[in-house]
């Protein structure tokens, strides 16, 4: 009992410090609110946004503010909602056509 404990302390210690950023931002939309981790605005302007986002159709591009949508919510690293009021929002977007413009400022 007491080694099974000890296994699983160290895994938990290894997972800690595995890249996280690995793969792209694998994003689940949903369309309730409640189930969200963060309420997301698109915005028009580059220069209202928290994040300039690019979405690319491979999971393993591994650079900050390129995001992934998966079909599935278990595959998920985040579960989105798109709101249609700024001030609702937890993250502010704007989607680029250019991979080299995507970044994040939190």
């Amino acid at each position: 009992m007491r080694i099974r404990i000890q296994k699983r302390l160290v895994l938990a210690v290894l997972a800690s410090f595995m890249p996280l950023s690995a793969f792209a931002a694998q994003i689940f939309i949903t369309n309730y609110p409640s189930e969200a981790n963060a309420k997301v605005f698109v915005t028009k302007y580059q220069s209202e946004a928290n994040c300039i986002v690019y979405e690319t159709q491979y999971s393993s591009d591994n650079e900050p503010g390129v995001w992934f949508y998966t079909k599935y919510k278990s595959d998920a690293r985040a579960t989105i909602y798109y709101t249609q009021y700024k001030s609702e929002a937890d993250l502010v977007v704007y989607y680029t056509k250019y991979k080299s413009d995507a970044r994040c400022r939190y």
